[in-house]
């Protein structure tokens, strides 16, 4: 039986991206629980989190007990639970993960020290369900040297069968490996894995934006999946946005307010994927049905443009089912680029 923990240094440093492309490259042959949870979200009338939800949906999983975790505040554990109730929760729930695999992933939460309080942090979680830690760091050379070098000085790993790292989003791998890679393995940190930063796992879709800023869909239900690549604020007078470089570009979602018609019908000329229709103002009847006919999804909010802009600058960019171009290419790049044998803890023949 292989217990694997993922955890990561930093916050999103892609712990479920890997956690996605591991379980497909086991063709969806491995448990999985999250003990203490990061990203509230309410299904099925019970508190989930997000990247247990993916889970479940991704690989047809039965929501079990195991895959909910445990809570999301640290408080209210400390005070339901003792240290030996916490203990035997996280054995509890990881002897239920592992039922029928032969591989179990346990997810960390947003850091190192996430959970600490309750007994719950990564290295908490390794030592007391006796499981591998392998720890995600990301980023270019000097924050992966300076984590590398964090985790070797300074993080007691005493008790811990720690596996290594996984070494995401590189923004140049070759040069990683000729350059940094010696020094990092001379520190006597095992690298698993180097995997390279892939601009299109970043970008959100139109269904992400609208849940995240709860807006009402006017049209074009049917292509919330669309991609968007590039964000334009519709501010300025439509002719002068036509004469604006990113009006050329590809898949853009543009903000702009409801009774901008001009800029309504100059968008239709161009590669928009969705508009985003801030103050609560809704267009005249004839837009939204040329709209409707293009299926081009108009987003509704009642906040402003600068609101609005500034929450979408800030929604991470999460996978969901519907994702399947990008769950491939995580499968394609983890399949690459990822020892699944030595993350697993498994000599090579």
């Amino acid at each position: 039986m292989a217990r694997i923990v993922i955890a990561s240094t930093r916050p999103d440093a892609g712990k479920t991206t890997l956690v996605v492309g591991l379980g497909k490259a086991l063709s969806g042959k491995f448990g999985y629980c999250k003990p203490f949870g990061d990203r509230l979200m309410y299904k099925k009338k019970q508190l989930w989190d997000y990247d247990c939800a993916l889970i479940v949906s991704l690989f047809a999983k039965e929501a079990a007990e195991h895959l909910v975790p445990m809570g999301f505040d640290q408080s209210k554990l400390r005070f339901m639970y003792g240290r030996e109730a916490i203990e035997e929760k996280l054995k509890t729930m990881t002897a239920a993960a592992e039922a029928g695999h032969d591989v179990v992933f346990i997810e960390g939460g947003r850091d190192l020290a996430y959970g600490g309080f309750v007994y719950m942090d990564p290295v908490s979680v390794a030592r007391i369900t006796k499981s591998r830690l392998v720890l995600v760091v990301e980023g270019n050379e000097n924050k992966i040297l300076d984590d590398v070098s964090f985790i070797k000085s300074h993080l007691d790993l005493q008790g811990v069968d720690f596996g290594g790292i996984l070494v995401n989003k590189v923004p140049n791998v070759d040069d990683f490996k000729s350059t940094y890679l010696a020094e990092v393995e001379s520190l006597g940190v095992p690298v698993l894995g180097a995997i390279p930063f892939e601009p299109a796992l970043t970008y959100l879709t139109a269904d992400i934006i609208s849940q995240k800023i709860m807006a009402k869909v006017l049209s074009g239900e049917e292509n919330l999946s669309n991609t968007v690549r590039h964000i334009l604020v519709g501010a300025m007078s439509a002719e002068a946005v036509l004469r604006h470089p990113l009006f050329t570009k590809e898949k853009i979602l543009l903000i702009t307010s409801g009774d901008r018609t001009d800029m309504l019908i100059a968008a239709l000329e161009q590669d928009v994927v969705a508009v985003i229709l801030t103050n609560n103002v809704i267009p005249p009847a004839q837009i939204l049905s040329k709209y409707s006919e293009r299926g081009i999804p108009l987003l509704l909010t009642p906040h402003d443009t600068y609101t609005v802009a500034m929450d979408i600058h800030g929604i991470e960019p999460l996978l969901s089912k519907e994702d399947a171009p990008r769950i491939a290419r995580i499968e394609q790049l983890v399949r690459d680029h990822v020892d699944l044998a030595a993350v697993l803890g498994k000599k090579k023949k």
